[in-house]
């Protein structure tokens, strides 16, 4: 587990063109939750970094990567921020990456143009992020862009009534607007919303309010982690599988490392989200092979890991394009319209909104041939920008 105080790794980077004239050493801080209830995504982050390292070499042009791992175990805005000016003003990072909450993400954002260092998100999942400051970049996904989908994938599955319960918190919001957008667009009628406090941890009293509904399916976010695992087990423990209640959420619900805890109660329920470790193409077999050396336990290998490994990959352009030196400006335009095959798919750079392009899957939990628990990819929705950037 690595500790509250700065832990520097150097880390690899490609090999990327002739080289600086003159090699520098080049700084990156990356903030997360590496203790605490949240401890695995930021193990994750970490296992994601580890094993780009390991297929990409150590360095950028000749410039060597070093990397300081910042520990934030929860949303703290005002902590968060405090950490991003210490890694600016003390440590002299050139570039910003990682954030899980999207509340730290927010706070981060205001100091980026005086700092002259760009942020990289590998998760915090809230549009309007981006519109917070020229100098962000996210490589993970938003909550806009991976609902949209479940709205028509709802109708096709017979579904046409349904009560939303979604974290009351950014995230949240999004997702719960972007299925009530989707889903009556469809077809489909949502009959009633709930916004839960994000300490909420007993979902006995709202479930009930669900199986009183009258609908066909709940539609839920929470953020990965406790959260999702007590909410998940409270829907098959209160009963509302047996009634025949379906369930639809975004992926954050069903993340690998929780699906063995899950077991077969999971079976069948249904999500929609842009990675899921599963995922058959040659890049992923390759990541999700380093990953798992990286992170230690397979098992724990989830979706935050993806988020690291291709924000790596940006880095990595942005430091190539600078030639090692810092200019914030200069290297985020560099990565505007950038594209690549990522482990999780074809993505891209939208040169206007600086977010991710790419594929979102329609997945069930179902049982691979060896009986793991996995995130079934059943249908795929190619190209996916972001809905809630559209003004």
């Amino acid at each position: 587990m690595i500790s509250r105080r700065v832990l520097c790794a150097a880390f690899g980077l490609a090999m990327l063109g002739a080289g600086a004239a003159a090699a520098e050493t080049v700084r990156v801080g990356i903030i997360g939750p590496f203790s605490g209830p949240f401890a695995l995504q930021g193990k994750n982050f970490q296992a994601g970094i580890e094993a780009y390292r390991a297929l990409n070499g150590k360095s950028v042009g000749g410039n060597e990567v070093e990397i300081i791992y910042r520990d934030l175990p929860t949303a703290n805005p005002q902590q968060a921020r405090a950490i991003a000016q210490e890694l600016v003003v003390k440590d002299k990072v050139q570039y910003l990456g990682g954030v899980y909450f999207t509340p730290d993400a927010l706070a981060i954002t205001p100091i980026l143009t005086q700092a002259n260092v760009p942020l990289v998100i590998f998760n915090a999942a809230t549009s309007a992020i981006m519109e917070q400051s020229p100098l962000v970049v996210r490589t993970s996904f938003t909550l806009w862009q991976t609902v949209t989908p479940l709205g028509k994938a709802a109708i096709e599955r017979g579904i046409r009534k349904v009560i939303t319960v979604v974290s009351d918190y950014g995230p949240g919001v999004d997702a719960e607007n972007a299925f009530k957008k989707a889903f009556p667009a469809a077809g489909g009628t949502v009959v009633e919303s709930i916004r839960m406090p994000m300490q909420t941890n007993d979902f006995s009293p709202i479930l009930q309010r669900v199986k009183d509904s009258g609908a066909d399916a709940v539609f839920a976010f929470l953020p990965s982690g406790p959260p999702t695992l007590g909410f998940v087990k409270a829907y098959n423990d209160n009963g509302l599988k047996a009634a025949g209640i379906k369930f639809l959420a975004s992926g954050d619900l069903t993340q690998e490392s929780d699906l063995p805890a899950l077991g077969d109660g999971a079976l069948g329920l249904v999500t929609s989200y842009h990675y899921a470790v599963s995922h058959d193409s040659p890049e992923n077999k390759i990541f999700v092979e380093a990953a798992r050396k990286a992170i230690g336990n397979p098992a724990e290998l989830s979706f935050p890991a993806i988020g690291a490994y291709d924000g790596m990959f940006v880095i990595s352009k942005m430091i190539e394009a600078t030639g090692g030196k810092q200019d914030a400006a200069k290297a985020v335009e560099a990565v505007k319209g950038l594209a690549w095959i990522s482990p999780r798919g074809p993505v891209s750079i939208d040169p206007k909104t600086r977010h991710v392009t790419q594929t979102i899957y329609l997945r069930e939990v179902a049982k691979d041939a060896s009986g793991q628990y996995i995130n079934k990819e059943i249908e795929s929705f190619p190209g996916q920008t972001d809905p809630g950037l559209v003004k």
